[in-house]
């Protein structure tokens, strides 16, 4: 990939509880390369195959395997679980139909 930025879509599929949340943290091989990824916070009953901004700050561009594995999923459990969890238009994102 030539630097710049790139929409991308995780191949997992998360299905978060109403008392867990998730933050998306990008793998330390991405950092050491220049690369880095821009999301957001995985609230409480969110699911679907998320997406994010991975940008490519190095000049000399990054080499990305098909698949190859971008970020770490960090789950935090809340103190008790939200009301309905998430509702808004990308639960159940990039699962098809």
């Amino acid at each position: 990939l030539p630097a710049g930025a790139f929409h991308i879509v995780y191949n997992e599929r998360v299905n978060l509880p109403s008392d867990i949340m998730a933050l998306a943290y990008p793998r330390s091989t991405l950092l050491r390369c220049g690369v880095t990824i821009y999301t957001a916070v995985w609230d409480p009953g969110y699911s679907g195959r998320a997406e994010a901004l991975l940008v490519v700050h190095n000049t000399r561009g990054f080499r990305l395997a098909r698949d190859a594995r971008v970020a770490q999923l960090v789950f935090t459990a809340l103190g008790a679980p939200v009301g309905n969890g998430y509702g808004g238009r990308f639960k159940g994102e990039n699962l098809g139909a």
